[in-house]
């Protein structure tokens, strides 16, 4: 069930399966995400959230943005990749990215890599992604 208030910044609910699906299938990357709380689609700001989905064999490719940002691993099994250094994960795992770094992901499994993310801005639209 989702709950949309119509005051700006309102305590809100949504459910994942209810936002739109988006991905990329090129060089960026292999995977799929659902946003969840940003202020172009929401009445929310402050932080955006979603949930991305790597399949087996998925990617993001490298790359870097000015918004912090965390990845909660809510299943499958991976590998970050920070400042070059790579980091298997798996579910249960968290990740803090400071804004500027360069980072990535890929599945490493045979199941599908589920992220929680956050970033640290208003809306995703505010998010200029520079590949490396």
């Amino acid at each position: 069930m989702t709950i949309h208030p119509t005051a700006a910044n309102a305590p809100l609910v949504v459910q994942d399966d209810d936002r739109p699906v988006e991905g990329w299938h090129d060089e960026r990357g292999h995977l799929t995400w659902r946003t969840l709380f940003s202020a172009g689609t929401t009445p929310t700001d402050t932080l955006v959230t979603g949930v991305a989905e790597l399949p087996e064999g998925g990617f993001l490719a490298l790359h870097r943005h000015d918004q912090a940002e965390t990845y909660y691993v809510l299943s499958g099994e991976g590998v970050v990749t920070l400042e070059g250094i790579e980091h298997p994960v798996q579910a249960g795992f968290n990740v803090f990215i400071p804004g500027g770094r360069e980072h990535g992901a890929r599945n490493t499994g045979t199941e599908v890599l589920r992220v929680f993310y956050v970033l640290a801005a208003n809306d995703f639209a505010d998010v200029e992604y520079t590949f490396s």
